[in-house]
């Protein structure tokens, strides 16, 4: 088998804001497994600043994986051995399951895979001014949208709420559904009052109110808070399962976030999955910001869980360079599109 990795660019169409910065551009790779029959695809989606495993090694990491592939070393084996490297963990995952499936793209056949099936997902507004923020608000509930995630904690608290605000007098809680992420914006100090303000606007949950790994404080405000609190960057580094058990049944969170790529791909996200079940914690799953090849991974993965929130997997639109694919959003909706061919050459990206 041959086995390599490709590092790919890929552009955003606007520059977009989160509270840790502008995002121009965001690297990816793809792992590749050839044999003579077929071929199978994985992304590894390191994310700068907020993966675990954004460390000067990574691609020696890569490397090695490759050449531990060739020399025979099963997925197993191998995807343990990455215990600190999670996004490649998902790209070893995701590539072995793609060799081994009929269609290299079509990892979990479905109803979803068929086109006969949609996800509902959330409409994402990145942060910035206030006008910005307010266009995509409204470009959002033109495109069908039911639910929108609001990126907070990067301009004035006050203009905000007056944003929320502006969407609540047009429509109810019933009409369309608020979440909002703040990313560890705010202070434990203040946490709990903006959480009060917030909670007065119908919304459905609050990510991450306060940075990560201070458990005391988020417990704190999980059993006060009169939002409910989704952890996100919370799971991040979070490996074994002991400490997974700590974290929730200290923390006691109403929600948790799935980003496969930051938390050990699939097997990372069923150990949470099942979690969250026994301890009363809902749950969705989030993309992060990888290219159309692990998007659909993450998709198809997805579906198979019949979760009946609205996922967070519209983030396939982002780029100016994205890889073409049958994923396509509709009226709030994430679907797959059989009739339209993936546009990936392995022998193109070598």
């Amino acid at each position: 088998m041959i086995t390599y990795f490709q590092k790919h660019i890929l552009n955003f169409k606007n520059p977009s804001g989160t509270s840790r910065g502008i995002l121009n551009t965001k690297e990816t790779y793809f792992l590749i497994l050839k044999t003579e029959e077929s071929f199978g695809v994985g992304e590894c989606g390191l994310l700068r600043s907020l993966s675990i495993d954004d460390r000067p090694d990574y691609e020696a990491e890569l490397e090695g994986v490759c050449e531990n592939i060739s020399l025979g070393v099963n997925e197993e084996d191998l995807y343990e051995a990455l215990q600190e490297f999670p996004s490649i963990q998902f790209g070893v995952e995701t590539a072995f399951k793609s060799l081994h499936s009929k269609n290299p793209f079509e990892l979990f056949p479905s109803v979803f895979t068929r086109g006969e099936a949609a996800i509902p997902i959330n409409g994402l507004v990145w942060m910035g001014d206030k006008v910005f923020m307010k266009e995509q608000i409204s470009e959002k509930l033109k495109q069908g949208f039911s639910c929108i995630k609001m990126k907070i904690g990067a301009i004035d608290f006050k203009t905000e709420i007056e944003l929320l605000k502006s969407i609540r007098k047009e429509f109810s809680a019933s009409e369309v559904e608020l979440r909002v992420d703040a990313n560890g914006a705010f202070t434990p100090k203040e946490a709990l009052e903006k959480l009060k303000i917030l909670s007065d606007l119908k919304l459905h949950s609050i990510e991450q109110p306060i940075k990560q790994g201070q458990w005391q404080e988020m417990a704190r405000l999980c059993e006060e808070t009169p939002l409910p609190i989704a952890l996100d960057e919370e799971l991040i580094g979070v490996f074994s399962r002991e400490k997974k058990i700590e974290l929730i049944e200290t923390i006691k969170p109403q929600f948790i976030i799935l980003k496969p790529s930051l938390i050990g791909g699939f097997r990372g996200s069923d150990s949470w999955i099942n979690l969250a079940e026994k301890h009363n914690a809902g749950w969705w799953i989030t993309s992060a910001l990888e290219s159309n090849v692990g998007l659909n991974s993450i998709s198809q993965y997805t579906f198979t869980k019949n979760s009946k929130l609205p996922q967070g997997l519209g983030t396939g639109s982002l780029y100016t360079n994205n890889i073409d694919s049958p994923l396509e959003v509709s009226n709030g909706k994430l679907k797959y599109n059989p009739s339209i061919e993936w546009n990936f050459n392995i022998e193109s990206i070598k």
